[in-house]
């Protein structure tokens, strides 16, 4: 429960909207943040949303949801965020759309909690923040990639966790303060399990006690005690996830203390810049190197210094207000400005959606200046205060649309990428893997070998390119590419998968096999490598062994007929028919129309002295398939009584 309450000094209490006077503001906020966003409605999976999502095992079924809270379904641990894509994943499949839709609804939830936010911060118009943060061109790219949805998600629950905050600290110590209080607890350990770069909440809950109440009381700080043991014992977990699973080992070039330093100055420079004037957006930024001194590194340094020192000096009102949104805006940057490693630095040190939550702060101090110029204007000359917001939301809706569009599909976002970032390796390999994806392989080998020049040293790039080159049936090239991601990347899986089928295509088993091997013994559990070992295994003549990987296979997707079919065949190999017969039985069942399971069922049942069954399953696979190899004899066989079949149907 919060501490007891000290009297203190509040600003003016919000005024409440007389009657039905926030109707026409929220449906301006309703409106205009769908307009800006709405070319973004039916775009297509993106970057990292096909692997996050579309092909996510971790997303199907109850075994799904349960790994998700243990922190075995992905790079990091961020159950609630990954719980609604698997909740989403339940109600429309892989309909882009409905994740689309979802992620919208969370923006524009944070619009209005925003706006009822700054209400309680005493803004009698604070809709006018609430319709800027719905419209403005930085909030796109949370909102048009699926996979930042854990951003729109964050925010809301950051919101919510507020608002119920200031209302347990402005009301009369009782009962309901109480439960805002822990509303607002809990929100906020919602808001950490959907993204942990909002850890910095709790400084920004002292802050909030300084521009209240002039300076942090014991108060303060045995309320937000609560608060900062969620962030430290979360924020400790989200950085062992990055370590151990989204870097791993992974030399992000972020240079050292001092380089780091330097870097993030920077970076508040121009993520301020971006936010006054949102113009140049681009899905990556130019990564500026880390070990390189650049004079715009020490002015970012100084100008801040010079503004904080200044606002710091006043003493007004005003430059408290200041203060605090700055605040919010800086201390929100600070988990992504490289000072703790995160692994999209390594791409760039800034991105729009890194500024998704700071913009908040930024965006409240604008509309509160706002409605100060508005307030001076005086009743009469209102109206034309009031126009002049509505001009600059139509000014953003307008910018925000143009930049939505880009966001379509893969091919148009790295594109337009590419031409806004011409000398990004990870740039062009995007549009070369969106290239690929689209079937252009002619025109995506290109892009992969520009990018390769540019990034020589990553392992994904490596990986990728020789994917491209075994689909464009360059096998030797792409053995080369994949070998290359290894000496960069020992411990990559999916290279040593990649790299086991092209040894496979070029007839080198023994080789192939200690790849697969080695993508299981890295991986497990993952259906795809278990597979191709599976299948390995039962072309060199080791059917038990290949039946441990197909039993791994259905364990994790049950309903993978060529996985029932091939251990069918395992099972026959080891001479164990009733179980093949229990095999080509769920192949059937799953693929009613395979003439190849119905007459290796035949040979089972042959097998197991069914010849009955036999014949009728032959007929039925040759009344699918008259031209079938080897099914005629097979039945005459069987007619004629012959104990034994010929050989079972390739596979």
């Amino acid at each position: 429960m919060p501490p007891a309450r000290r009297p203190a000094a509040p600003p003016a209490p919000p005024v409440a909207a007389a009657g039905t006077g926030w109707i026409l503001p929220a449906a301006a906020i309703l409106l205009a943040g769908i307009a800006a966003m709405a070319p973004a409605l039916h775009g297509a999976w993106l970057w990292d949303d096909v692997a996050g999502i579309a092909r996510n095992p971790g997303l199907r079924g109850l075994e799904g949801l349960r790994r998700i809270w243990l922190g075995a379904a992905g790079y990091d641990y961020l159950p609630v965020k990954d719980s609604l894509f698997w909740l989403e994943w339940q109600l429309w499949g892989g309909r882009v759309f409905g994740f689309h839709a979802v992620t919208l609804a969370l923006h524009l939830a944070s619009a209005f909690l925003l706006w009822r936010g700054l209400g309680l911060l005493g803004m009698r118009r604070g809709w006018i923040g609430g319709l800027l943060f719905a419209v403005h061109p930085v909030t796109v790219e949370s909102v048009a990639w699926i996979s930042e949805t854990k951003n729109t998600l964050s925010l809301a629950f950051l919101l919510l966790a507020l608002n119920a905050y200031l209302v347990q600290d402005q009301a009369q110590a009782g009962p309901a303060a109480e439960r805002a209080y822990r509303a607002s607890l809990f929100c906020f350990l919602l808001a950490m399990l959907s993204k942990t770069s909002v850890v910095m909440f709790p400084t920004v809950l002292l802050l909030y006690g300084w521009w209240r109440r002039g300076a942090v009381t014991r108060r303060d700080l045995r309320a937000t005690a609560p608060y900062f043991a969620i962030s430290l014992l979360l924020g400790l977990t989200a950085l062992w996830f990055q370590e151990h699973r989204v870097i791993a080992g992974q030399d992000l070039a972020l240079g050292g203390p001092v380089w780091r330093l330097a870097a993030a100055g920077r970076a508040i420079a121009f993520y301020l810049t971006q936010a006054l004037w949102p113009a140049g957006l681009l899905p990556l930024y130019p990564r500026w190197p880390a070990d390189v001194f650049h004079a715009s590194q020490a002015l970012s340094w100084a100008a801040l210094g010079v503004a904080g020192g200044w606002l710091w000096s006043r003493r007004s009102p005003w430059s408290r207000a200041v203060r605090f949104g700055l605040g919010w805006f800086v201390l929100n940057l600070v988990p992504v400005l490289g000072l703790a490693p995160i692994a999209y630095l390594k791409m760039s040190w800034v991105a729009d959606h890194l500024a998704y939550v700071p913009l908040v702060g930024l965006i409240g101090l604008a509309a509160a200046g706002i409605e100060a110029g508005i307030t001076a204007l005086g009743a009469g000359l209102a109206p034309l205060g009031l126009a002049g917001v509505g001009a600059l939301a139509l000014g953003l809706v307008a910018a925000s649309r143009g930049h939505a569009r880009h966001f379509s599909d893969e091919v148009t976002l790295w594109t337009y990428g590419v031409r806004g970032n011409p000398e990004s390796g990870v740039a062009r390999l995007n549009r070369a893997n969106a290239l690929a994806l689209a079937n252009q392989l002619a025109a995506a080998l290109p892009e992969y070998q520009a990018a390769a020049q540019r990034e020589p040293g990553d392992a994904v790039l490596q990986y990728d390119f020789g994917n491209a080159l075994l689909r464009s049936g360059l096998t030797d090239e792409a053995i080369e590419r994949y070998r290359a991601a290894l000496h960069l990347r020992p411990g990559y899986a999916e290279a040593h998968g990649n790299l086991g089928v092209a040894l496979q295509a070029r007839g080198q088993m023994p080789e192939a096999l200690v790849h697969f091997a080695s993508a299981v013994e890295l991986r497990p559990g993952v259906p795809d490598f278990h597979y191709n070992l599976g299948n390995a295994l039962l072309r060199v003549k080791r059917p038990a062994e290949a039946v441990i990987q197909y039993r791994a296979v259905l364990a994790a997707t049950p309903d993978r007929v060529q996985a029932h079919y091939n251990l069918g065949l395992a099972y026959m190999e080891e001479g164990r028919f009733a179980d093949a017969i229990a095999e080509y039985h769920e192949t059937i069942r799953l693929m009613p129309g395979n003439p190849a399971a119905h007459n290796n069922l035949g040979n089972a049942l042959l097998e197991a002295g069914q010849r009955a069954e036999a014949i009728v399953e032959y007929e039925e696979a040759l009344r699918l398939d008259p031209n079938l190899a080897g099914a005629r004899h097979d039945l005459q066989l069987a007619l004629r009584r012959l104990p034994a079949p010929t050989a079972p149907a390739s596979k």
